[in-house]
């Protein structure tokens, strides 16, 4: 049977920094893996930034954003059927931030599926700046993401407060409380140090992690609440002037909740800059490939307010 991992994590977590290096750990051990995206939209910025990892070893495939959950659930089965017969041995699938979990295990119960698959690890990594303040339908959902972790990674430690690092248990463990599971996490349940410093024998403690299969009061259906995500293509910033549109959005209560902006802007040079933006600062990093867009995502947005601020900037 193949393993199959889920890597899950709150709108701005850093999944795909930690799937990054997670899937270039089984390609160092000689596996053969498919990563499975469905980013949150229609462009998927996420699979730009794993691009890399295409070879031999590791093929990426993705699930078109923007759908109703049952065809977003059929769509996922369908992947993980063709999947099943490409002959890996380990598949990871990164959900949008905002996933219903119970999808990832219902599916997994289908035929032929559960002949095909067996449950590995389940991942979730959490912001070490994570907004205190969420709202009860954000609460919900890093809540769900972390009930059936293995384990937890804690990302941008380098953003982060140690005061805000060691809170971190205490206030999964509230956010648990409110959705009525009694599963109440450690230390043990934690990787504090952040996803660069983590070396191969702690990959080696995820890829058998397992999950937890806990109880939880179903609030909703996830995705049928006030999450949203807006584009703005064709961005024609400077660096800096991307920073500064993407901080005063951020600060502006009247663009709404902003969890996360992401997105590319072109150099000279035909390569791409990749941005990502939450409260707790603003990454850059050089890629190859990109497209000229920044993405905003998070709860009642006001889009004509934020393209004021990135039309100011032009």
């Amino acid at each position: 049977m193949v393993k199959i991992d889920l890597i899950t994590g709150f709108l701005g977590s850093g999944k795909t920094t930690f799937l990054k290096r997670y899937a270039e750990y089984f390609i160092r051990q000689g596996c053969n893996i498919g990563i499975l995206e469905n980013d949150y939209g229609a462009v998927n910025v996420d699979m730009m930034l794993l691009q890399e990892l295409t070879g031999e070893h590791c093929e990426l495939e993705m699930i078109s954003g923007g759908c109703d959950k049952e065809t977003h659930r059929r769509r996922f089965r369908t992947k993980l059927i063709a999947m099943g017969m490409c002959g890996y041995d380990r598949v990871l699938v990164e959900p949008s931030g905002v996933f219903d979990m119970d999808e990832f295990f219902d599916v997994l119960r289908d035929e032929p599926l559960d002949r095909w698959y067996e449950i590995g690890s389940v991942i979730t990594v959490v912001d070490a700046a994570i907004e205190r303040n969420l709202s009860e339908d954000a609460s919900y959902v890093l809540a769900s993401e972390a009930a059936c972790a293995g384990k937890i990674v804690i990302s941008h430690v380098d953003m982060a407060s140690k005061e805000q690092i060691k809170g971190i248990p205490s206030f999964i463990n509230q956010a648990l409380a409110g959705i009525g599971c009694k599963r109440v996490l450690s230390d043990k349940d934690f990787f504090t140090q952040g996803v660069f410093a983590l070396v191969d024998k702690d990959f080696d403690k995820l890829a058998f992690c397992g999950y937890v299969a806990a109880v939880y009061e179903k609030k909703y259906e996830i995705g049928q609440q006030g999450f949203e995500s807006e584009y703005f293509m064709n961005v024609n910033l400077s660096e800096d002037a991307f920073k500064q549109a993407a901080k005063e959005i951020m600060q502006d209560q009247t663009c709404g909740k902003v969890f996360r902006i992401k997105g590319f802007l072109k150099k000279d040079d035909g390569t791409f800059l990749e941005f990502n933006a939450t409260k707790s600062g603003i990454s850059v990093s050089e890629i190859a490939q990109g497209q000229e867009v920044m993405i905003v995502i998070g709860e009642n947005l006001n889009r004509e307010r934020m393209e004021s601020w990135v039309n100011l900037h032009s």
